[in-house]
């Protein structure tokens, strides 16, 4: 179990052996105002959590009483239903006498409409225990405009019929969102109809297929409703939450940010993984929270670069004086500032190469790669058809022009990312130049296509066609052979839907066999967990599978790992190993290759919370960490391309 407060935990844990000691008030720092957890992974969190939410049910079984909770939708509680409905099927766990009450639904939503938290429900949790159909209780998103008033005020006398919410799960949007409970909601609200923030349409509009989709309001419990709980546990999962919960925990209860009133609740938790908490004082700055830490070299340079950033200052300028007056007075008792300053200059100057292949014939004592052999065999996997022009296309036109074997291994096919407006352009240019019925088929059926309704498999084939004829166009443009072009089609991501399987037997096996075919010195692989709809998660963790269990393989001892970010985040500073420069030439030999990709160009479906261009993203994000090498005093280049080498036990 999660402890609930009045609890303190020690500093930061892995989840593996969270211990706390009592205290009254919570205050893990002077900054924090919710008691909160971090664990490693939001895999093993979210199994502490359903275990708690088991032991709460048990605990009302014995008492034959009544187990009510609130429950809450999207991806965040994914994982702990799973392992609710496992331990139900291993028959650790009835239902029986638990009555639930979900957060929120759209508004006008039938239940039989797959983007329906009804549907949400039934398909993640209800269709597969024990509890008794009358027992849920959703906002019935069908509800007639002249009786919702009333409606709502139903829901909440259910709610207070059964005794209260023993247990409130909650996730929590980029607005501050519990609930649908938007910027300005009342601390004294009840269930109601309110109006979707902007952001919130944006963040939701991959569900729906485009923002124009989502539906402009919803029926959302109240935040008093939610306040009355007896106990209440956020999760937060992946580094696209940290700021939010960053402002959540540490500042001030306003109702611009909602989730702040949960600051007053006495019993509730966040359960964080290490993404979302990082940007948490005592994890983003922790020489501010506790002066007599243990100066490792990694927090030494994570350190010194925040200190340039606060300062304004180049490392070579840093004085005492900087370092005494920001909290890392410890670090001055090691070595002086002018020792720190030289050490950490030359560290980010020996990540700086314009050979990310290796340099023959070179001394790479100081080199991110290993000077032999000179020619490398070389695997760049790319969890979407255009990752890898989009993450790493300077870098990729660098590893071709210095004569490396290279391969493009496409993980899936990226077919639902294709509008059904440009596979029906395709699909009737199709039939112009060949009349058949295969492609009246597919003609028909995305013009039959309804909210509620599947991509056939033809429409889905064409949308991956589409996806691979744009794939052969990048890499040629970059001088790779179509035979070094493979399109895996990872079968997790094939079921026409956002929702994706788990990763398979048959997946890791794909990821296997490209692998010991090419037989790699080097792989890159996207190292970026915060995309909008989880591919990337996946496919990295197939990269790492199929590597763990060929590490026996005589190729893998000289194969190293690289990765790369998306086109969401950037590594910190203090965290790159291989910083690539580009020419000017060479963003816009990179911004060609993107443009190779037409079907995501000019209202791309997934662009998460960022309204440009994939190609716009690239650019000045890499144009950024340019500028920010600069601005420690390092060489002006016009962009750089960062990577993390991934090391295994």
């Amino acid at each position: 179990m999660i402890a609930p407060l009045p609890m303190k935990p020690k500093a930061k844990k892995s989840g593996k052996d969270i211990s706390f000691k009592p205290v009254g008030k919570f205050e893990e720092t002077r900054f924090e105002k919710i008691h909160n957890v971090i664990f490693e992974d939001s895999n093993e969190a979210s199994i502490k959590v359903a275990h708690e939410i088991a032991n709460l049910i048990r605990k009302k079984q014995a008492a034959k009483k009544t187990c009510v909770l609130g429950l809450a939708t999207g991806s965040s509680p994914i994982r702990v239903y799973e392992e609710l409905v496992r331990m139900y099927k291993e028959g650790e766990l009835s239902f029986s006498n638990v009555v639930t009450f979900n957060l929120d639904e759209y508004l006008p939503m039938e239940q039989d409409n797959r983007q329906s938290y009804w549907y949400f429900m039934h398909e993640h949790l209800f269709n597969h225990i024990d509890i008794p159909r009358e027992n849920v209780h959703i906002p019935d998103g069908a509800v007639a405009s002249e009786f919702v008033i009333d409606y709502c005020l139903a829901y909440e006398k259910a709610i207070k019929k059964f005794g209260g919410l023993d247990f409130q799960l909650l996730g929590i949007g980029r607005t501050g969102h519990v609930g649908f409970n938007e910027p300005g909601s009342h601390y004294n609200s009840g269930t109601r109809v309110i109006t979707l923030d902007h952001i919130t349409r944006v963040d939701a509009a991959p569900a729906f297929l485009g923002i124009e989709n989502v539906p402009r309001k919803a029926i959302t419990m109240g935040i008093s409703t939610v306040m009355s709980a007896k106990r209440i546990v956020l999760l937060g999962w992946g580094q696209n939450k940290a700021d939010i919960i960053k402002k959540t925990v540490e500042e001030e209860i306003s109702s611009q940010v909602p989730a702040t009133y949960l600051q007053q609740h006495m019993n509730c938790t966040f359960v964080l993984d290490e993404g979302a908490g990082s940007e948490l004082t005592r994890n983003k700055t922790p020489w501010l929270v506790d002066e007599s830490l243990a100066w490792t070299e990694n927090l030494t340079a994570k350190a010194i670069v925040w200190l340039c950033r606060e300062t304004g200052k180049s490392i070579l300028r840093l004085t005492d004086k900087d370092y005494n007056d920001n909290g890392m007075s410890g670090l001055l008792a090691v070595q002086d500032s002018y020792d720190l300053n030289i050490k950490m200059f030359n560290r980010l100057q020996h990540t700086i190469t314009g050979w990310p292949g290796g340099k023959p014939n070179a001394d790479d004592t100081s080199r991110p790669e290993r000077a032999e052999p000179a020619k490398k065999r070389v695997i760049i996997f790319s969890p979407h058809p255009d990752d890898d022009v989009i993450s790493m296309g300077g870098t990729f036109d660098r590893l071709v022009e210095q004569g490396h074997d290279v391969h493009i291994a496409y993980q899936t096919s990226g077919n639902i990312a294709v509008s059904d407006t440009d596979a029906l352009r395709y699909a009737e240019i199709s039939k112009r130049i060949n009349p058949s019925e295969a492609a009246e088929i597919i003609i028909d059926s995305i013009k039959s296509k309804n909210e509620s309704s599947f991509d056939t498999l033809e429409v889905r084939k064409l949308k991956g066609n589409i996806r691979r004829g744009e794939s052969y166009a990048a890499t040629r443009y970059l001088g790779v052979e179509d035979s070094n072009v493979h399109f895996l089609d990872l079968p997790f991501y094939e079921t026409g839907t956002i929702k994706k399987n788990n990763l398979s037997e048959e997946d890791v096996e794909l990821m296997m066999d490209i692998i010991k075919e090419v037989k790699p010195h080097q792989i890159f692989a996207a190292g970026d967990l915060a995309d909008p709809h989880g591919t990337h998660k996946v496919c990295l963790d197939a990269v790492f599978e199929a590597m763990k269990r060929l590490k026996s393989e005589d190729f893998m001892k000289d194969c190293w790992l690289w990765l790369y970010r998306g086109a969401w985040h950037e590594w910190d500073i203090n965290e790159i190993e291989m910083a690539v420069p580009m020419s000017p030439g060479q963003v816009l030999k990179k911004r060609y290759a993107i443009f190779c990709h037409q079907s995501q160009k000019d209202g791309v479906m997934f662009q998460g919370n960022d309204s440009r261009e994939f190609w716009m993203r690239a650019e000045e994000r890499n144009k950024d960490t340019a500028a920010r090498y600069k601005a420690l005093g390092l060489s002006d280049y016009a962009a750089m391309e960062a990577f993390v080498r991934h090391k295994f036990d």
